[in-house]
């Protein structure tokens, strides 16, 4: 398996931990600075959105993914990922998003982290 498919691996199992709310996978994807950019332009931590999805704040409930677009530039890479996700948030009613995540990653140890998403639509 190439770092592309790595990487695109990863966002799977990101968005499958997400609905799974499994807590330990997302923060072992995630380096120890990562953050989140919400499409509303907050700036979360990684504990912070971790903690929003364990308490309820945001439920995941399916993604299709329509396109992953990965660029590897040594130990860093950039990822582009346009899925389809139901989702309630911030207590709103379940509904059907098309989202975009713009992702940046480092190698750590060998192994691939996420460092940062800009969440948008598209």
């Amino acid at each position: 398996m190439d770092e592309e498919e790595k990487i695109t691996e990863l966002y799977k199992d990101y968005w499958n931990y997400m609905i799974e709310k499994n807590i330990d996978g997302l923060r072992g994807l995630m380096s120890s600075d990562y953050c989140l950019y919400h499409m509303t332009g907050v700036k979360q931590s990684a504990n912070d959105f971790l903690n929003g999805l364990k308490n309820g704040t945001f439920n995941y409930y399916s993604a299709d993914h329509d396109d992953i677009v990965v660029s590897v530039h040594g130990d860093e890479a950039t990822m582009t990922g346009k899925s389809r996700v139901v989702a309630a948030v911030y207590g709103g009613g379940k509904g059907s998003w098309r989202l975009q995540g713009d992702f940046t990653l480092k190698r750590e140890n060998g192994n691939w982290k996420f460092t940062s998403s800009r969440a948008s639509t598209y």
